[in-house]
């Protein structure tokens, strides 16, 4: 059971290490989308980097008290389920690897 558990966090934190360092580079490296080519491109990185875009965008919320106590919760279960689907694939590869 502990290995189990184990796993599961280690998988957690390879998905939100993934999101976040995806996250990032797109912030350096492009501009704002304003083609559809622009756009297209920018929805295919959020689907790694949407964990920690929401989670950064839950926590500023929530600093403002611009969203109650259950909904940052709520959006950080949401950041963590999304971080472990992203963690299983990525290390579903590094282990084919």
């Amino acid at each position: 059971m502990w290995h189990e558990l184990a796993v599961a966090l280690f998988a957690v934190a390879c998905g939100f290490t993934a999101s976040g360092i995806t996250a990032n580079v797109y912030r350096l490296l492009a501009d704002k989308p304003e083609t559809v080519h622009g756009k297209t491109v920018y929805f295919a990185i959020m689907v790694v980097a949407g964990p920690s875009v929401l989670i950064a965008n839950a926590a500023k919320t929530f600093r403002a008290k611009g969203c109650s106590g259950i909904a940052f919760w709520l959006a950080a279960a949401v950041a963590g389920y999304w971080s472990f689907a992203i963690g299983l694939f990525v290390l579903s590869v590094s282990l084919a690897i």
